[in-house]
């Protein structure tokens, strides 16, 4: 068994901060956990906006706290985000994420995370991130 409080993962490098400062993510189970997805929480920085777009992910998002929206790139639809929302791209949907006050979201991913991850200039994460680290 595997056990890991939030506050602890915190201080290590399961932390990850994006490279543009819009969020922060600590990845409570990665791909070496052998669970077959990922969960994260991530929080969302207020009055930001980044572009994400999961080509060799699919991720569920559940929004504990915070408000903001999504907008999915290929038809323009907007769908606000508040606590009790989730929200599933599992058409590897290309959108915009944005964050009117802080949000802390749960998210899973298939396939799993290894725990490097950072957004490329198209909102994907590579799906092999060992294979671009360092």
């Amino acid at each position: 068994m595997i056990v890991r409080t939030l506050e602890e993962t915190r201080n290590t490098d399961r932390a990850v901060r994006a490279e543009n400062g819009n969020w922060e993510s600590v990845r409570l189970s990665l791909k070496d956990d052998g669970m077959g997805f990922s969960f994260h929480i991530t929080t969302i920085f207020a009055g930001t906006e980044t572009h994400i777009w999961y080509q060799n992910h699919f991720e569920t998002v559940y929004c504990i706290s915070g408000e903001g929206e999504v907008e999915t790139l290929d038809d323009g639809k907007i769908w606000p985000i508040k606590p009790g929302t989730v929200y599933i791209l599992n058409k590897h949907d290309n959108h915009l994420l944005r964050a009117k006050t802080d949000m802390q979201l749960a998210c899973a991913f298939n396939p799993p995370l290894h725990g490097k991850e950072q957004h490329d200039e198209n909102g994907v994460y590579a799906l092999e991130a060992e294979a671009i680290e360092g």
